[in-house]
Formats: structure tokens, C-alpha cells, sequence
């Protein structure tokens, strides 16, 4: 295996989380600085899910922020497009509040310098949902920052979204590297394991934050926690290998 590219999720693998919950005090936080500006909490949320299928669906012809607000104008017009500075400054402030439904792990940190001391890239493969304020925020939470990688996706620079084998093509093509010299590191076995395979890329199953919706069998993939990706990058240490 010669990886030069180590790809990295964001949410529940380097910064760890329960999904559902940190979805729930988003959008808590989010209804709460909406709320006096006339946006019903039901179908504010109603609202948001709707844009961001419509990031999910993009075939790249567009940005994901464009995808989102074509589709937050269709339901709330003209107002969404005046109150976006609201939205741009809720990431800013209030968003702030959801790193309390985090946890941290230093070993992520350590992690990713360690690879990239050893000479190998790195780059963040975070589903492209967020804006760059959001993005650079959670890396933070994480110990990161942009510094530590090469690229990092957010709903503004890239036109698809995981579990889309796209998306995963379009950053090895941007990075200029080949999918077999690629590892993508993840901890949703949809989103991550299997889009990250069907777009030729080596995987990494991070286990600590696990995510398996449909219940696959992840006996096919290399997995454990930093210290066995580590060794699975290295060859130095054991990891869990499939089958056994």
C-alpha cells in the first residue's frame, strides 16, 4: 500500500460526537436566533433539511451554497435573501454554543501531525454541509486548524455531497493525486467506507464515534482507533484486519 494522501472526516472521527444530539442543539440554537425575526421553528427546520437534500442531490454544476439558498429562497423568498447575514452571523456566534455537545479526543490532533511529519498529505473530507465559519469552528473544537490541512471541503468551495462517490473523485482530482495512493478515514460506514471504496479509494474505518445506519457487515474494512490507524498506515502495528 502506497498511500500518499490520508483523508480525514470531521464529525464523529476526529472530533467526536453523537450525531443526533449535536443535530438537535443546532437546530435549537438555531430557532433560538431566528425565532424574533419571523421564522417559525417548525418549518424553519422543515426548511433547512430541505436545502440541505438539495446539497446532497448536486451533481456539481453549482455550489453547495448556492444549492442550499436556490432552494431556502424557493420557500421563504425574498426575505431568505435579506436575512442571510443572520445566518452568516449565527455561524459566527451562536454556532459557537454547539462545541458543548462535542467531545474532544487529542489523539485526533496528534494524529494528523504525526502523518503529515512522516511526509504523507492531508486533507479534510467533511461532508460539504457547513460554511467555512462552521467548518474552521468544529476543526477547532478538534485541537486543528486549517494549517494542518492541504484542503479542508465546506458548502462554498465544492459541488457535492457524501455519500456521493463524486465528491470523494473531485478532491483527489483537485489535490492532484490517484484514488489507490488515497486513505480516507471516516467513521460512517455509508458515507465514508463505502462512497470512499466506490470512488477506488483505500478506507479506514475510525470506530470510536461509529456510525452504521443500515447495520453493514464491517468486517470488510480495516478499522480500530487512532493508535491502530496509525499502525495501519505504518505497518508497524496491529489493526483490526478484516475477517478476523
Amino acid at each position: 500500500m502506497d498511500i500518499k494522501l490520508v483523508l480525514f472526516d470531521l464529525d464523529g472521527t476526529l472530533l467526536p460526537m453523537n450525531q443526533d444530539e449535536f443535530t438537535k442543539g443546532y437546530f435549537k440554537l438555531l430557532i433560538k436566533k431566528l425565532s424574533p425575526y419571523g421564522y417559525d421553528p417548525e418549518k424553519l427546520v422543515e426548511s433547512v433539511w430541505s436545502g440541505t437534500s438539495s446539497m446532497v442531490k448536486n451533481n456539481g454544476k453549482k455550489s453547495n451554497e448556492e444549492a442550499f439558498w436556490m432552494r431556502f429562497c424557493d420557500i421563504y423568498g425574498r426575505k431568505a435573501v435579506d436575512d442571510k447575514p443572520l445566518f452568516e452571523e449565527f455561524y459566527r456566534c451562536e454556532f459557537q454554543g454547539a462545541r458543548d455537545l462535542c467531545g474532544y479526543n487529542p489523539k485526533a490532533g496528534e494524529t494528523v501531525r504525526k502523518i503529515r511529519e512522516m511526509g504523507l498529505r492531508t486533507a479534510l473530507a467533511t461532508n460539504p454541509i457547513f460554511p467555512e465559519t462552521a467548518t474552521v469552528s468544529r476543526m477547532e473544537w478538534a485541537g486543528l486548524e486549517p494549517s494542518d490541512f492541504e484542503w479542508y471541503t465546506t458548502y462554498e468551495n465544492i459541488g457535492f455531497c457524501k455519500p456521493n462517490p463524486e465528491y470523494y473523485r473531485e478532491i483527489i482530482n483537485r489535490l492532484g493525486t490517484r484514488p489507490e495512493e488515497t486513505l480516507m478515514v471516516g467513521n460512517d460506514v455509508e458515507e465514508d467506507m463505502e462512497a470512499g471504496r466506490a470512488a477506488g479509494m483505500n478506507v479506514f474505518l475510525l470506530t470510536d464515534c461509529l456510525l452504521n445506519r443500515e447495520r453493514r457487515d464491517i468486517n470488510q474494512y480495516p478499522r480500530g482507533g487512532f493508535e491502530q490507524l496509525m499502525g495501519y498506515i505504518t505497518g508497524s502495528f496491529s489493526y483490526c484486519i478484516p475477517g478476523k
